[in-house]
């Protein structure tokens, strides 16, 4: 009885490996492009009011455009947040007792960031907009009324 020796097993391990080989790729190419997808965002929560004439002095660089979007005398700085936002995963920030913030990268292109911005005041609803913002650059948005005066949004996207 002869026995014929079968190159198919080192056939079958190389089919193996190259498998392998090729899920491994995939996957470090989808971990580098979600990596490369993050936006660094920088959320400030302001109350505007037209109690005293004071403005923090954090906000400076955005003192500008709030006087020219707002008629408001006092800007005071109450939460200053940086998230790092992936697309499609909404980043809740707690703004004060009931009341939440809620920031989601929807995508992100070379020279664009589009986010979508809730407020949410005891699971309602009071704010949902969307943005789109250039690197470095800030958007200004007026919120809902809080305590004598009113929110704004002031968001800055890295990348």
């Amino acid at each position: 009885m002869a026995f014929r020796r079968s190159g198919g097993g080192t056939n079958n391990v190389m089919k193996r490996f190259a498998s392998f080989s090729t899920f491994l790729l995939i996957l470090i190419f989808l971990s580098a492009s979600t990596v490369f997808a993050q936006v660094q965002t920088r959320v400030r929560v302001i109350q505007a009011s037209n109690a005293g004439s004071t403005i923090d002095p954090s906000l400076r660089d955005v003192h500008d455009q709030l006087g020219s979007l707002f008629s408001f005398t006092s800007y005071r700085l109450l939460k200053d947040e940086t998230v790092s936002l992936s697309p499609n995963r909404p980043v809740a920030i707690p703004t004060h007792p009931g009341t939440a913030l809620e920031i989601e990268l929807i995508r992100k292109q070379k020279d664009v960031a589009e986010f979508k911005v809730k407020i949410k005041r005891e699971k309602a609803e009071i704010l949902n907009t969307q943005v789109r913002l250039s690197p470095g650059r800030t958007v200004v948005i007026g919120g809902p009324k809080h305590g004598e005066g009113t929110i704004i949004l002031a968001i800055t996207a890295r990348f």
